[in-house]
C-alpha cells in the first residue's frame, strides 16, 4: 500500500510574504481546490496551456495554441498596471511552445519547431532559448544544438539551479520505452548528452512534461495511464531522498488529476502555488437541458470547454 501522503502546505514553510495586490494578475489566490486562473483573461475558450512566472513575477508567459501555428503570449506588469496580452517578440512565426525561465531570469527557454535558418521549412521540435537584454528586451532566438536537440523532438525544458537541464526526449537506445524525462548535465561550460531518469520516474508508457525544483529536491511531470491514473494523463511527483535518490513518484490525487488530461505543471517562483493545464470540461457538455444556438455556442467559446485551461492550487507537498 502507497503510505504517501499529499499534504497542503508550503513547500518554503510558513514564513509569511509581504502584499504585493498586482502579482498573478490580481487574481484571487486559491486554496487547496484548483481554481481555473485568469477565466477570460487568460485561460478564454481558445487552447491555453504552459506557464511561466519570472523570478521578481512581473513577466508572465504561456503558450496559446492553433492549428498550424502556436504562439508564446507575454504579459508584463509596467509598475501600475499589467499591459495587454502581446506576443512575445521572439514568437509568432512558427509553433513555439513550453517557455520557462531560468531560475536567476536571465534566459527563456522554450521548444518550437522553428527553421535553423531564416525563411526556411519548420522541424523538429527543439529546445531555444532567449537571453535578456541590459534594456529588459530579448534577444532573438538561438537553438541550443547539440547534443541536446536531435534529429528528434525535444520538448519543455526546465533547468535547475546546477544548470541541469530536464526536458522531454523520446531515447531511441537506453530509454524506458515512449517518451521518458531526460536531463543534461551542465559541465566545463557545455551541456553534456541526455540522460535518462531511472525508473522510478520513467516507466514503459509515456513521461513527460516535466517541472523541476530549482535546487532539484522534487519533479513533477506528467505521465499516460500510469497506475493510480484518473482516466487521462496524470500529473505525478517524486522527490529526492536524503541521499540523492529519486524515490518512486505517485499520483498527485483526484483533487488536481481529472478523467481528462492534466499536465504542463509548473510552480511558482516562491513555491506556494502549483500551475497546470487542464482539459476538463466545466461548460458546454456537462450542461442539462436546451439551449439555444447562441447560448450553444457562447459555451463552446469559454473557458472550461475542454481545449485547455490554465488552472492553479496551493501547492502540495509530499511526505512520507
Amino acid at each position: 500500500m502507497n503510505r504517501y501522503l499529499l499534504l497542503f502546505a508550503l513547500i518554503v514553510g510558513c514564513k509569511s510574504q509581504p502584499e504585493k495586490p498586482w502579482e498573478y494578475l490580481g487574481q484571487t489566490k486559491p486554496g487547496t481546490t484548483p481554481e481555473m486562473f485568469a477565466p477570460a483573461n487568460v485561460s478564454t475558450g481558445n487552447n491555453e496551456r504552459d506557464f511561466a512566472i519570472s523570478p521578481d513575477g512581473t513577466e508572465i508567459y504561456y503558450s496559446l495554441v492553433g492549428v498550424q501555428k502556436s504562439v508564446i503570449v507575454m504579459r508584463k506588469y509596467s509598475g501600475e498596471q499589467w499591459e495587454a496580452p502581446a506576443i512575445a517578440s521572439f514568437s509568432g512565426d512558427s509553433y513555439d511552445i513550453e517557455p520557462a525561465f531560468s531560475p536567476d531570469g536571465s534566459k527563456l527557454y522554450f521548444a518550437s519547431r522553428r527553421s535553423l535558418t531564416n525563411g526556411g521549412p519548420d522541424k523538429d521540435f527543439d529546445i531555444w532559448y532567449v537571453e535578456k537584454q541590459k534594456d529588459g528586451s530579448w534577444s532573438e532566438a538561438k537553438n541550443m544544438g547539440t547534443p541536446v536537440n536531435s534529429e528528434g523532438h525535444e520538448y519543455y525544458p526546465s533547468l535547475a539551479k546546477s544548470g541541469t537541464l530536464y526536458f522531454t526526449l523520446r531515447l531511441e537506445e537506453g530509454g524506458m520505452g515512449g517518451e521518458d524525462i531526460v536531463f543534461s548535465k551542465f559541465e566545463n561550460g557545455r551541456f553534456m548528452a541526455p540522460e535518462p531518469l531511472d525508473s522510478a520516474v520513467n516507466s514503459s508508457t509515456d513521461e513527460y512534461n516535466a517541472f523541476v525544483d530549482p535546487d532539484e529536491r522534487f519533479i513533477i511531470f506528467g505521465s499516460w495511464q500510469r497506475a493510480a491514473s484518473q482516466g487521462g494523463g496524470d500529473l505525478y511527483i517524486s522527490r529526492k531522498d536524503a541521499t540523492g535518490k529519486w524515490l518512486p513518484a505517485v499520483n498527485m490525487g483526484a483533487t488536481i488529476n481529472s478523467p481528462r488530461l492534466d499536465y504542463c505543471p509548473f510552480v511558482s517562483p516562491d513555491g506556494q502555488w502549483l500551475f497546470f493545464t487542464s482539459e476538463i470540461v466545466k461548460s458546454s457538455d456537462q450542461i442539462e437541458g436546451s439551449l439555444s444556438y447562441e447560448g450553444f455556442v457562447r459555451q463552446l467559446n469559454s473557458p472550461g470547454n475542454g481545449r485547455g485551461d490554465i488552472y492553479w492550487i496551493r501547492m502540495p507537498v509530499v511526505e512520507k
